[in-house]
C-alpha cells in the first residue's frame, strides 16, 4: 500500500507560480497529477511514466508549456512545477500513483492508477 501527501498549494494571482510536491511512502513508476474544479469532472494534468530505463512526460493541452513535472527519485517525490497560472487553472489537484508500470495511451484515464492522494486547493484569482 502506498500512501500520497500533496503539498504546496495556494492563492496566487493570475501569472503567478506554484510548485506542488506528492511525498510517496513507497515505490511507484507510474505517477500524475489530477485536478478537480467545481462542478467539473476530475481531469488529468500531467503525467511521468517510464519504459525501463527512459523516463517521458504527458501534458494535458491546456498546461503544456506552463507545467512541468518531475521526480525527485531519492526523496520520493513528485512535482508540479505550474508557471502563468490563470484563474482556470483554479482547482483541488490530486497526486494518483501506481507500482506497475502505466500505459501512455492511458495516462489520463483515473483507472489506471491505484493510490490517490487527498489532493490539494490551487486558488488564483484574477
Amino acid at each position: 500500500q502506498v500512501q500520497l501527501q500533496e503539498s504546496g498549494g495556494g492563492s496566487v494571482q493570475s501569472g503567478g507560480s506554484l510548485k506542488l510536491s506528492c511525498a510517496a511512502s513507497g515505490d511507484t513508476r507510474c505517477m500524475a497529477w489530477f485536478r478537480q474544479a467545481p462542478g467539473k469532472k476530475r481531469e488529468a494534468v500531467a503525467h511521468l511514466g517510464s519504459y525501463g530505463n527512459t523516463r517521458y512526460t504527458r501534458y494535458t493541452d491546456s498546461v503544456k508549456g506552463r507545467f512541468t513535472i518531475s521526480q525527485d527519485n531519492a526523496k520520493a517525490t513528485l512535482y508540479l512545477q505550474m508557471n502563468t497560472l490563470k484563474p482556470e487553472d483554479t482547482a483541488m489537484y490530486y497526486c494518483a500513483a501506481k507500482y506497475t508500470l502505466c500505459s501512455a495511451n492511458y495516462w489520463a484515464q483515473e483507472y489506471e492508477y491505484n493510490y490517490w492522494g487527498q489532493g490539494t486547493q490551487v486558488t488564483v484569482s484574477s
